[in-house]
């Protein structure tokens, strides 16, 4: 099993750390940890370890599943990742929609084999012929995240609908990263809760602004999460007690605030980018969630050389879209706090003028 290095990832690691602002972050600003109650007890394992029954059963009722059909896990990586050693053998083959997280088509491809299928320019169409056509006989899970990574493109409830029947129809599942979703104003259902056939991802990271808890989860078929519960006995057993208290807390009273402010707080954010971008000529689709993909300024030769220069001459880290196999593109998040949004903005902007001149 060989993986390919993880090109996000090794960017930010070489960026991240010294530079001023981080406008590639993909998720909404960090809530402060005083908002909640962060004395769990005692500090051992999660007993047992797929998550505490009761707050299964809570999170399973949103999916229309039972708590065996929901498996607590370390973020939204941990989860994709058990599902993807869960429903794939060795000969075993995946559609997977791109551009997207890296994660979710290189990890397939080190079990397994996959096919890619691309969204359509300029504003990231599926199409679900070409999806269909990807399918084999072999094949044993449809790959999709809605909204998507890096586009901020939210695929309609009729396009995931057909990609659900699509995966019945050939008895395979369709999985769907969900963790944008709930950035939405009016959220489609979960995949999970359209039939045994769905598998949902998601965790607290992205529309709740609770990254450092590391807690997301797994839902779908009985068979899948039984078998990915197996395999978390390899990788991090339990889920962490603290995030599981805090979850507690940020999926019960304290939701329906947190998500209003972090709706509120994209929606004002995405229209300050796009007045930006106007103002620039620069151009994307009009994203859901807090990443947009950008088209690259004239005068540089692709994505890398943008946000290079950038990072380089302003401090402020941009996500080149070489990293999601687009070179004429660069990923920009606007979930940050407004006085960083700002400040990495006009930076930017001061790049782009200088190049003018």
């Amino acid at each position: 099993m060989q993986i390919d290095p993880f090109e996000l990832e090794r960017w930010f690691a070489e960026y991240e750390h010294e530079a001023d602002i981080m406008l590639a972050e993909s998720g909404i600003r960090s809530l402060p940890a005083s908002r909640f109650d962060t004395d769990p007890g005692d500090l051992g394992y999660v007993i047992p370890t797929n998550g505490d029954p009761e707050f299964r059963a809570e999170v399973a009722r949103r999916y229309d599943r039972d708590a065996d059909e929901v498996l607590f896990t370390c973020g939204t990586q941990e989860a994709n990742f058990l599902a993807f050693l869960s429903v794939l053998g060795g000969d075993g083959h995946a559609v997977v929609v791109t551009p997207t997280y890296q994660a979710l088509h290189a990890v397939p491809d080190a079990i397994g084999e996959v096919t890619r299928v691309p969204l359509e320019e300029p504003d990231w169409t599926l199409s679900v012929d070409a999806v269909a056509e990807a399918i084999r006989p072999e094949t044993e899970v449809i790959v999709v995240n809605n909204p998507n990574n890096p586009t901020g493109r939210y695929h309609s409830a009729e396009t995931v609908r057909a990609l659900y029947d699509l995966a019945a129809d050939n008895d395979a599942y369709l999985l769907c990263d969900e963790v944008y979703r709930l950035l939405a104003d009016d959220p489609l259902p979960p995949v999970a809760s359209m039939g045994p056939h769905g598998l949902s991802t998601t965790s607290l990271t992205k529309a709740y602004g609770l990254a450092g808890l590391r807690f997301g989860w797994l839902v779908g078929d009985r068979e899948v999460v039984d078998a990915a519960w197996n395999w978390k006995d390899y990788t991090t057993i339990s889920p962490s007690p603290f995030g599981q208290h805090v979850a507690r807390q940020a999926l019960g009273e304290q939701e329906d605030d947190i998500l209003t402010e972090n709706r509120r707080l994209a929606t004002d954010h995405r229209e300050r980018v796009r007045e930006f971008l106007d103002t620039h000529g620069l151009e994307w689709h009009d994203p859901v969630g807090v990443n947009g993909f950008v088209t690259v300024p004239e005068g540089f030769e692709n994505g890398r050389e943008f946000c290079r220069t950038v990072v380089e001459e302003a401090s402020v880290v941009l996500a080149p879209g070489e990293c999601f196999g687009y070179p004429d593109y660069f990923r920009i998040g606007f979930g940050l706090a407004t006085e960083d949004l700002e400040d990495g903005l006009e930076r930017v902007g001061q790049v782009l003028e200088a190049e003018d001149r």
